[in-house]
């Protein structure tokens, strides 16, 4: 069976930490596409040109250590707003999107460009200040010597450049459903997103 979860949101919102949750309680197999940006963004810091880094990607590049850096997600915001890499990277999300057994990928354009077709899409957001503050202290514990202010800053930048980038924006899909993390634990935010998914699966059949 093949049965794809599309989860959106800026950063910070906790897709991430959902998404790997709902994955592993559903059996799902699950792919952080940010990596794929993030990973193409670190390959740029390193010489390469963006197109070359994006074509030139392998499964190995996503478990590198230093792709969750200031930097790095800068790089990667500047990359995934370029048409060309853009593009150099859909087949592969598509593919892994529609494998069987059934996946769950998380981004900022899944249930948009990449998976329009998802069984259930996701858009996982939360306030400026909540963000800032999870992502400070991610950074911070990681021993990244940067200020709350400096966070707030670049993710106001980041959320701009990405909604505003004519290839992809971050919007939500018009029949996503909205889940806003600002005031919520993250086992109340997972139980939430289990409880949409299952409804979803029952619709399909179940599993």
């Amino acid at each position: 069976m093949s049965f794809t979860v599309a989860i959106d949101g800026p950063a910070a919102a906790g897709k991430g930490t959902i998404s790997k949750a709902v994955a592993a309680h559903f059996g799902l197999a699950h792919l952080d596409t940010g990596l794929l940006y993030r990973a193409t963004g670190r390959k740029m810091l390193d010489g390469m040109a963006p197109l070359e880094a994006a074509r030139a990607l392998l499964r190995e590049d996503l478990d590198r250590n230093d792709l969750r850096t200031p930097d790095v997600a800068r790089a990667a915001s500047r990359v995934a707003a370029m048409h060309d890499v853009r593009a150099a990277l859909v087949d592969f999300q598509r593919a892994f999107a529609r494998r069987q057994g059934g996946a769950v990928l998380d981004g900022r354009d899944i249930g948009t460009v990449i998976c329009p077709d998802a069984e259930v899409k996701l858009f996982v957001t939360a306030s400026d200040a909540v963000r800032a503050d999870r992502r400070w202290r991610e950074l911070s514990g990681t021993g990244h010597d940067v200020t709350l202010e400096q966070v707030l800053a670049d993710l106001r930048e980041r959320d701009a450049r990405d909604a505003a980038r004519a290839a992809a924006p971050m919007v939500p899909a018009d029949d996503a459903v909205r889940l806003d993390t600002s005031d919520m634990d993250i086992a109340t935010a997972v139980e939430q997103a289990k409880q949409i998914i299952t409804r979803a699966l029952e619709a399909a059949g179940g599993r």
